[in-house]
């Protein structure tokens, strides 16, 4: 038997990030619309840039291109940056089209 912690999740750290420069109002519960400065984005996720005043699990909803409504959970934050992760995986080919629409720069989108 082996010993440690047994993850469920799969590290989600090796992921293809695609920076971005995307601005988003999202939703909390509690505390209503909080802006949101997305600067890189994964299939599983996303980073924002900017304080916040919530805690690591809370979730916001939030609506993006292509994609529509999705929930994402808060991970972690450090400095002014904050990691979340959304409820879902986004299909690639969505999260190409998704890409393409936020990334203002051709030379950082991805190639199809």
């Amino acid at each position: 038997m082996s010993s440690g912690a047994q993850l469920t999740v799969t590290d989600k750290r090796r992921a293809a990030r695609h920076p971005v420069d995307y601005n988003v109002t999202a939703e909390h519960r509690a505390l209503g619309e909080l802006p949101l400065h997305i600067v890189n984005i994964s299939a599983q996720g996303f980073m924002s840039q900017g304080e916040l005043v919530i805690e690591r699990g809370e979730r916001l909803v939030m609506r993006l291109p292509v994609i529509g409504r999705i929930e994402a959970h808060l991970i972690w934050s450090h400095e002014g940056r904050s990691g979340f992760q959304f409820e879902r995986i986004i299909r690639i080919d969505d999260f190409l089209k998704l890409v393409h629409t936020i990334q203002p720069n051709p030379r950082l989108r991805p190639r199809r």
